[in-house]
């Protein structure tokens, strides 16, 4: 496949995927979601790589998800259906890959770029980077992975508070919390300590590293069974709603919100 929104490099037993268009603070709109579920369908039918780095470019890690899209999604059926099929494709992709995934996280990771990073198996990240899921600011359930995600890193209590309040956690707390793994001073940093861990990983006996992988995968699938489908519903309920397009709006005009629960 070619790639517009990412790219995808094979160096010895390391694969690095990196998001490429920080003009849009690699936001996922309808590109992202598909050629990011290919990359990791890549990488997972090629034998000879043993581990994988998430990395990406500008500013942000990614601004999460893309504005125009929850605009159409919100007049139209058929465009909401597409978007949850395309979301719960992604999320498989991530959840069942048997390579060990390591986050180079350089910046902020919103929404369902904050879902991907906490997805992985090592996150990587400056002390300026930070993690928020700030669905219910804009109308939305976070049912894109992050009601998984969140209570897997900190617990259920910490992942409550945040996903139910969007308050971003800086990454000095968030290693604190569990968010992130492997902390350095600076964004210079990230990308090469990111590959140094990936490397380790793939130095080791590659049938042990991914049977683990894949056990570690199945109680994530198991608590995925639990939560995803209904919060995917749920979420689909919110994209169809006025709240959404006046929290874009909002957010755009940079003042208060004013919700109607409808």
């Amino acid at each position: 496949m070619e790639f517009r929104a990412l790219t995808l490099a094979v160096d010895g037993p390391v694969a690095q995927i990196t998001l490429t268009r920080p003009e849009l603070f690699n936001r996922f709109d309808d590109a992202l979601h598909i050629e990011l579920t290919a990359a990791l369908d890549e990488v997972r039918a090629d034998a000879k790589v043993l581990a994988v780095v998430l990395a990406s470019t500008g500013k942000v890690f990614s601004a999460g998800g893309d504005f125009d899209l929850m605009r159409a999604a919100q007049a139209d059926v058929a465009t909401r259906l597409r978007i949850v099929d395309d979301g719960r494709r992604l999320l498989n992709a991530l959840i069942s890959l048997p390579q060990p995934l390591v986050v180079a996280l350089h910046g902020a990771a919103i929404g369902l770029g904050a879902t991907v990073v906490l997805t992985a198996d090592a996150v990587v990240a400056a002390r300026t980077a930070s993690l928020s899921d700030p669905h219910v600011a804009l109308g939305l359930v976070a049912g894109d992975g992050g009601c998984l995600v969140w209570p897997q890193a900190v617990g259920m209590l910490r992942a409550r508070r945040h996903l139910l309040t969007g308050d971003p956690v800086d990454a000095v707390t968030g290693y604190a919390m569990g968010l992130v793994t492997d902390l350095v001073d600076t964004t210079e940093e990230v990308l090469p300590a990111a590959r140094a861990l990936a490397a380790r990983i793939a130095a080791l006996p590659p049938l042990a590293v991914q049977g683990t992988k894949r056990a570690l995968n199945a109680v994530t699938q198991q608590r995925a069974v639990e939560v995803v489908e209904l919060a995917f519903a749920h979420e689909e309920t919110t994209l169809a709603s006025h709240d959404l397009l006046e929290a874009i709006d909002a957010f755009s005009e940079r003042r208060p919100g004013s919700f109607q629960g409808r």
